[in-house]
């Protein structure tokens, strides 16, 4: 975490050993792409290599190209970074921040997300780009799922689904495309989750409940 100016800038743990990670990668696939052509006798051993290899290599690749920020806060509220664009969430925009949870069985689960529920869903929709909401509705599919599965069937995930396409009106707001299907997701979502955005735990820089504190934090002197 870097702290100027009253501006804080969060570098992700997840972000660390990604260049380690690549060159172990590469050179393990490598390795065992030799021990193929070279040696036919090794081949299961090669294999192993190249295998590892290749997963070492996506996920170290993953690890260097995500920002080197992932969130800043300034006095004005909240910049979310994501390899595919930005979001800014005003501190007097949000009305709840927490770790999502659901129930399976007797069990509560903690979801590896932070959640944040906002008092208005436009400001969001008309400051984020179409790339990112594009991704955000792809990566959050598992969270789709969770929220349906609540309800112990398929009958919220159907009903959604068939509306997430259509236009979507929200204070006198119409949105339409991508902007609706993302809105259509975060209303879902709050619904049954309690949350409208979801942060992953990887792109915070310490333990969830600690940054959930400084967030809170940063909201009651955003509102002071």
């Amino acid at each position: 975490m870097a702290l100027e100016s009253d501006v804080i800038s969060v570098r992700p743990l997840s972000k660390r050993n990604g260049l380690t990670l690549t060159w172990v990668g590469a050179s393990s696939l490598i390795l065992g792409f030799g021990l193929f052509i070279i040696f036919p006798e090794f081949f299961a051993i090669g294999l192993v290599f190249f295998s590892l290899g290749a997963i070492a290599l996506i996920l170290g690749l993953a690890k260097v190209y995500e920002p080197e920020t992932t969130i800043s806060l300034d006095e004005q509220g909240l910049i979310y970074f994501h390899r595919r664009g930005k979001v800014f969430i005003a501190w007097d925009n949000i009305q709840r921040v927490d770790i999502p949870r659901v129930t399976q069985g007797i069990n509560t689960i903690e979801l590896s997300y932070l959640g944040i529920k906002l008092k208005h869903l436009n400001p969001i929709l008309d400051n984020i780009s179409l790339r990112l909401a594009t991704g955000l509705l792809t990566e959050q599919r598992p969270l789709l799922v969770t929220a349906a599965s609540q309800q112990e069937d398929l009958a919220t995930l159907e009903t959604y689904m068939g509306t997430e396409f259509s236009p979507l009106v929200i204070e006198g707001d119409r949105y339409r495309g991508v902007l609706a299907m993302f809105g259509h997701r975060c209303v879902m979502l709050d619904t049954h989750l309690g949350y409208h955005l979801y942060i992953p735990h990887d792109s915070l820089d310490r333990e969830p409940q600690d940054f959930i504190k400084l967030l809170r934090q940063r909201i009651a002197q955003g509102m002071s």
